[in-house]
């Protein structure tokens, strides 16, 4: 699978690209530098430029069991056990989602809007107000999830930030000290049962189901968010919600009847209608 010990990094990354590949890993020769870089502590650059190079005493067992976990289709993220999003590094595990790129737009609407007062619901990771809070510096954050589990991840994200002071973690939805809010970010499940079968093993047999389905239709945490943010005396002057393909319609008019006059759909970089703003 892997290269023998004191192998060259050509030889390593071949051996490792190939068990991945036939594993069906979409981008096996990426995958090999990135957990090879892990196990030796070079970056890909150093690799690189280094193909004769020998591999450093322990690094040729440490990169055999990474990717031993890949080719079982485990995550690159959870096997490094961190992942970049916009302008933060996140620890992630298992108890969370990996962030996706399709989400910092999220965090690009929160930027162009610059509200003093967030809310992002279903923080997961912590990666959306994290990362708004690193971005907007004056902003006060509130960040909540209704897993206790990810919160911890969210916290320990925040302490190794430095951002602790600056975002404020609750269980549930809408902490009552948060008050009025100028925006309401949140990316919740909207996976529906039928298209969780469709979807890559790395998602299906490592990542939180709950955190992505939320029922047959995959509308249900959307619906009932809405439902709350509807109620509200004072709702948020404004809502962005990432939505999955195909929703845009639905949740725009749930957006409406929410009390958003103003509302539009942003694409994603692939075209797709990804968030509904209501304002």
């Amino acid at each position: 699978m892997t290269a023998a010990l004191g192998a060259p990094v050509r030889e390593a990354l071949e051996g490792a690209s190939d068990a991945l590949a036939a594993a069906g890993v979409d981008t096996p020769r990426l995958d090999a530098e990135v957990l090879l870089g892990e196990a030796t502590n070079w970056d890909r650059a150093r690799l690189a430029s280094n193909p004769e190079a020998s591999l450093p005493e322990g690094a040729s067992r440490a990169f055999a069991e990474m990717v031993r976990r890949r080719v079982r289709r485990e995550p690159v993220a959870y096997i490094v056990g961190r992942k970049w999003f916009r302008s933060v590094e996140l620890e992630v595990d298992r108890r969370v989602l990996i962030p996706r790129p399709e989400t910092e737009l999220l965090v690009e609407i929160a930027v162009e809007l610059a509200p003093a007062k967030v809310l992002d619901v279903g923080t997961g990771s912590g990666a959306i107000a994290l990362a708004i809070a690193k971005e907007l510096p004056d902003s006060e954050v509130f960040a909540t999830d209704q897993s206790s589990d990810a919160l911890e991840v969210a916290r320990s994200n925040a302490e190794r930030l430095g951002l602790r002071h600056q975002v404020h973690l609750a269980v549930g939805t809408a902490p009552e000290e948060a008050g009025h809010l100028d925006l309401l970010v949140a990316n919740l499940p909207y996976v529906s049962q039928r298209e969780w079968d469709t979807l890559a093993p790395e998602i299906t047999e490592f990542e939180p189901r709950d955190a992505l389905v939320p029922g047959p239709t995959g509308l249900e945490a959307i619906e009932l968010l809405l439902g709350e943010v509807g109620a509200l005396e004072r709702p948020p002057t404004a809502i962005a919600l990432e939505i999955g393909a195909g929703q845009a319609e639905t949740v725009t008019g749930s957006v409406r009847r929410a009390g958003y006059v103003r509302v539009e759909t942003r694409p994603d970089l692939a075209g797709i209608g990804r968030v509904v703003i209501g304002r």
